[in-house]
């Protein structure tokens, strides 16, 4: 923000976008993408109108909720963001919206979310979905992350959630199918932190959270990369060995588990910041492509 600028003499559109900014629209984007492949794999066969509709609504609900609870992760740790050159530009860390803004944002949104879910989808979605926000806003910001280097394996259970979200809302159920969703997205989440957290290990010391590298050193934390790695392949195989999913999602978690592995494994071996940056860019390949891939087998082979 400029010398001289206040938040009284911003225009509307930057107002606006600094909202949307608190909301961390990419991981939202991810979120939201989740939980319509559980809404996705929940129908069999090709959706009709009507549960077009539902997953529209349901993922609008659900990206409501989701980005209630960053924003109010954003104000919780607004003091740790400023400290990070990762967040220091969010609106929160930088002063450019104030807790009062942030708090009321994040309620209205939380509860304009949890309406439309519990009205236009099944309650049984509301209560999950706020159930998550409860699990990420609350038990993970602000118990779990500043006080055990676990943060990150305890609070993935609320970032697993989203297809069993998506699943919830076109069965009003949950399934082992869906936990088996559940499961690769919990397992997922460790590597894919701690690898970032390990190029930005100075960040976190700074700024006092106990993150796995801080607390316990590199290599430990590779380590624990590469295990979760190879857990993470069983667990990603589980759907094809459920018949939830056919050969071409089977071809492409072999393939895509096989590069996560390998990322961890030169990771482990010879540490440098460009190969964990290299494993952080490749875990979300991983998921977004291992997630198309079954929704594409869905489609073009286990309706077929």
């Amino acid at each position: 923000m400029t010398s001289g600028t206040t938040t009284a003499t911003k225009s509307l559109p930057t107002v606006w976008r600094q909202y949307y900014v608190l909301m961390k629209p990419r991981v939202i984007q991810l979120i939201v993408f989740c939980a319509f492949i559980g809404m996705v794999l929940a129908v069999p066969g090709w959706p009709n109108a009507s549960q077009w509709a539902t997953m529209a609504v349901a993922s609008l609900g659900i990206w409501m909720v989701s980005g209630a609870a960053a924003a109010f992760n954003c104000l919780i740790e607004q003091h740790i963001d400023a400290q990070m050159r990762r967040t220091a530009w969010r609106p929160t860390a930088r002063g450019e919206l104030t807790r009062t803004q942030a708090l009321v944002f994040s309620a209205l949104l939380c509860m304009a979310g949890s309406v439309l879910l519990y009205v236009a989808v099944n309650p049984l979605t509301m209560w999950l979905t706020l159930a998550t926000f409860v699990g990420y806003a609350v038990v993970y910001t602000v118990i779990l992350k500043p006080l055990t280097p676990q943060n990150i394996v305890i609070g993935g259970a609320s970032g697993a959630m989203p297809p069993v979200l998506g699943w919830a809302a076109m069965t009003n159920s949950v399934t082992a199918e869906a936990l088996v969703l559940f499961l690769i997205i919990f397992l997922w989440t460790p590597p894919h932190f701690w690898a970032l957290a390990l190029y930005r290990v100075e960040d976190y010391r700074r700024s006092g959270l106990p993150m796995l590298p801080v607390t316990h050193g590199s290599a430990f934390t590779r380590l624990h990369i590469l295990l979760y790695t190879l857990i993470l392949l069983a667990a990603c195989l589980l759907p094809y060995l459920l018949r939830m999913s056919g050969w071409l999602y089977l071809v492409a978690a072999l393939l895509l588990n096989a590069g996560f592995i390998v990322h961890a494994w030169r990771l482990w071996r010879h540490y440098s910041d460009a190969q964990a940056r290299a494993t952080f860019r490749f875990s979300l390949i991983h998921l977004s492509l291992l997630f198309a891939a079954m929704l594409l087998d869905h489609y073009l082979v286990m309706s077929v």
